[in-house]
């Protein structure tokens, strides 16, 4: 386990390869993100890149409380221009960017607030699972800021009128609206969230570490592309996993299997 004041990172060798744990350890400020907690962070997911065995990450806040509260309110008071503006928001921005970049899936575990730039972290994410006293939120209007950078990922997810209600009033969605509105993808118990991360974990470590890979690649050009251009990027894709001998490997193991099965 590596540490520093503001992020932990550790890794755990599990039965189909390597996941990485990263938590925002700033539990005393809900786990904001100033700017020494936010190039820590950053710096830890870059390590990661590069790791052939990683299969996933998971990114969380310490404690019970929050997920990460958003950015830190008394550093954002302290810009005096628009230069330092734009200079945090940029942080902000490559924070959240780190975890979209990263070859593999990247869970969010959400075990308490996520406002503000916490929910744009949480938007980053592939997949986030809530515990069920979660609260989210993109409270920046009420300070005199609109909210961005990865707000902007708001409307693929929960559609454009939501995305407005939830920036221009700034309300508060408890887990089960987070729920109902596709902002997360399960929500448990508090005291079963990891058992939920675990699960999610082992589905992903059954699937061929390649085929991840190229999947979250393949979903990241979707995003940009049109159709009959994501259409094209997919055959591409499909066409490039036998660069590997993964499908043969896997696509043999299931008929073993199911011949196996058959024989009794």
């Amino acid at each position: 386990m590596t540490d520093t004041a503001t992020v932990s990172l550790r890794t755990e060798d599990r039965a189909h390869g390597k996941v990485a744990f990263l938590t925002v350890e700033n539990e005393r400020k809900l786990n904001t993100f100033s700017t020494p907690v936010m190039e820590a962070f950053v710096a830890a997911v870059e390590g990661l890149k590069d790791d052939a065995d990683l299969r996933a990450l998971v990114v969380t806040g310490r404690g019970p409380k929050a997920f990460v509260g958003g950015a830190d309110i008394r550093e954002m008071a302290g810009i005096r221009d628009e230069a330092g503006a734009r200079a945090f928001i940029t942080r902000v921005h490559r924070t959240c960017a780190s975890l979209r970049d990263l070859p593999v899936p990247v869970i969010g575990r959400v075990n308490g607030y996520a406002l503000g730039a916490g929910l744009e972290l949480v938007a980053a994410c592939d997949m986030r699972i809530a515990s069920d006293n979660a609260v989210f939120g993109m409270p920046e209007v009420r300070v005199g800021i609109p909210s961005v950078v990865e707000a902007a990922l708001l409307p693929g997810l929960i559609g454009w009128g939501r995305t407005r209600r939830l920036l221009i009033l700034a309300e508060n969605l408890d887990a089960a609206e987070a729920l109902d509105w596709g902002l997360v993808e399960k929500v448990v118990p508090a005291a079963d969230l990891d058992a939920a991360v675990d699960q999610w974990l082992d589905m992903i470590g059954a699937a061929g570490p390649q085929a991840i890979r190229a999947q979250k690649a393949l979903i990241r050009q979707w995003e940009d592309l049109p159709l009959r251009e994501a259409v094209a990027a997919g055959i591409d894709s499909f066409a490039g996993s036998w660069k590997t001998s993964e499908p043969a490997d896997m696509l043999g193991a299931f008929f073993a299997e199911k011949d196996k099965a058959k024989k009794g």
